[in-house]
C-alpha cells in the first residue's frame, strides 16, 4: 500500500465513516435490523436528530437501508446494505484496538 499519495478513495470513505456516531450507529446494526428507537437506546446522548441525519447519509451513500412497513402504527426499520456489512472487519478490527489501547469507561460517563 502506498501511503505517499493521497488517495481520494480513503478520503471519501473516512468523510463518511469518520463523523461522530457514525461508527456507533452502524456497530448497532451488525447484528441486524434495528428501529430508531432501538438505535437511540443503544447510543444514549445521540439526539434524535442527528440520528435521523447520520442514517439519512449513510442511506445515500448506501451504506445503509431503510425499510418502511405498511401496518398501523407505520413501522420503520433500518438495515445494513451488503455494503454496510463488509464494514464488519472494518468495525471489529476498531473494537481490537480499542481493547488493546484505551483504557476502560465506566457505564454512563
Amino acid at each position: 500500500m502506498d501511503f505517499e499519495k493521497r488517495c481520494p478513495r480513503f478520503e471519501k470513505a473516512v468523510t463518511i465513516l469518520g463523523k461522530k456516531w457514525t461508527p456507533l450507529i452502524l456497530r448497532s446494526l451488525m447484528d441486524g435490523p434495528r428501529r430508531f428507537s432501538g438505535m437511540c437506546a443503544y447510543c444514549p446522548g445521540l439526539s434524535d436528530r442527528l440520528l435521523s441525519q447520520r442514517l439519512q447519509e449513510l442511506e445515500e451513500a448506501g451504506v445503509v437501508e431503510r425499510r418502511v412497513y405498511s401496518e398501523r402504527p407505520v413501522a420503520v426499520e433500518y438495515t445494513l446494505t451488503s455494503m454496510g456489512q463488509e464494514l464488519r472487519e472494518v468495525l471489529e478490527a476498531i473494537q481490537h484496538w480499542a481493547d488493546r489501547w484505551t483504557a476502560p469507561v465506566e457505564q454512563g460517563k
